[in-house]
């Protein structure tokens, strides 16, 4: 079977969430082609880019250029990749060009996130934007674009449930989940003995959308005078001086930081915090709990699933935010939470992802 993956939503020079998904999708994929796998029998994996930029941050695999995602021939992509004679297509957002197409088609839908707060991401071109939220006022375009498809993927049993209930789709729907990057998992003695040295930082990861609710966070940190948060992901400039005009002195806008540096962070911080108020899955906090970090995450319903033994607090409670990353500072509530969270991240592994993915391929034929 001959698979194309569409990479053309990977960022350049740093990974967000579709970004990260698709590369580690695709090294799974191709360990379990390297390893033999029974399940990758006959497999034959290719990306499609759009710029040879992204391929610093995917996989050594061969790969096709295409046209970009979000340029004026992106309705004729499927066209495109026709002349490879792929066998099923991959795509890791549901707006891929399916125009003539003569292959088989796997969308993913990550959230309905922008249905209720339908913002767009400020770093996508103002015509985008402008589509965007277009296209977030109904149902029916989503709708319009699922259909289009021979099945759809999502990455939480929380979305999958989402997309069922508004009947955003008639194809087979299928949850291949996100998870921690592949060997993050440490083992229970190791975070159990680096315990006690956790310092009194707090991390942050992820964007500074309203629906993120970072302002909580910066709330509940005039209540830990002596604890520091840093805020690890890029900012843009506007974005920074309104959260800054309520932050004090204990609240670190690192604009951005190396996987080593999160990887460090997540070893020394006393714990992760999130205030979202909507999530499609939630990476960081599956992160943070495989690296024996304690997760203070909002009780929304996805970290219920995802992180079920993480200290869930009210996302709009500085008071209840404050309160958790206090309780941790008792040493038994530390292990335990430690310990409760190695569990959970347990659950998620990229391996476990990718094959998956090759069952929902060959429910396809």
């Amino acid at each position: 079977m001959k698979l194309i993956v569409d990479a053309r939503y990977t960022r350049i020079g740093f990974h967000d969430g579709i970004s990260r998904f698709t590369s580690s999708l695709l090294t799974a994929l191709k360990e379990l082609m390297e390893t033999e796998h029974p399940a990758a029998e006959g497999l034959d994996v290719v990306m499609a880019i759009s710029d040879p930029r992204q391929l610093h941050m995917l996989p050594e695999l061969p790969y096709v250029k295409i046209c970009s995602p979000t340029g004026p021939l992106e309705p004729f992509a499927s066209i495109q990749l026709n002349r490879f004679r792929p066998d099923v297509v991959f795509s890791p957002m549901q707006t891929i060009g399916s125009l003539g197409r003569k292959f088989k088609l796997v969308l993913t839908l990550h959230d309905l996130i922008y249905y209720a707060h339908p913002t767009p991401p400020s770093f996508l071109p103002k015509p985008v934007q402008w589509g965007w939220r277009i296209f977030h006022k109904s149902f029916l375009p989503q709708r319009l674009l699922l259909n289009r498809a021979d099945a759809v993927a999502t990455v939480s049993q929380t979305t999958a449930g989402l997309i069922r209930r508004h009947r955003l789709t008639r194809q087979p729907l299928f949850v291949v989940p996100n998870a921690p990057v592949s060997n993050s998992l440490i083992s229970l003695e190791a975070a159990l003995k680096s315990a006690p040295s956790r310092t009194k930082q707090l991390i942050y990861m992820g964007s500074f959308m309203p629906y993120k609710n970072v302002e909580n966070l910066i709330g509940a940190m005039r209540l830990l005078p002596d604890y520091t948060l840093h805020l690890l992901s890029k900012i843009q400039p506007a974005r920074r001086a309104e959260l800054e005009k309520i932050a004090g002195a204990n609240v670190v806008f690192e604009n951005g930081v190396s996987d080593e540096r999160y990887a460090q962070l997540l070893a020394e911080s006393a714990a992760l915090l999130t205030a979202s108020q909507d999530e499609g899955y939630g990476l960081p906090v599956v992160e943070a709990q495989a690296a024996g970090c304690p997760a203070v995450i909002s009780n929304i319903e996805i970290f219920r699933e995802i992180a079920p033994h993480a200290l869930h607090c009210s996302p709009d409670s500085a008071e209840e935010f404050a309160a958790a990353v206090r309780s941790l500072e008792e040493p038994y509530v530390q292990k335990q939470i430690i310990a409760a969270g190695l569990e959970d991240a347990a659950a998620f592994s990229w391996q476990d992802s990718a094959l998956k993915l090759l069952n929902l391929l060959k429910n396809l034929s």
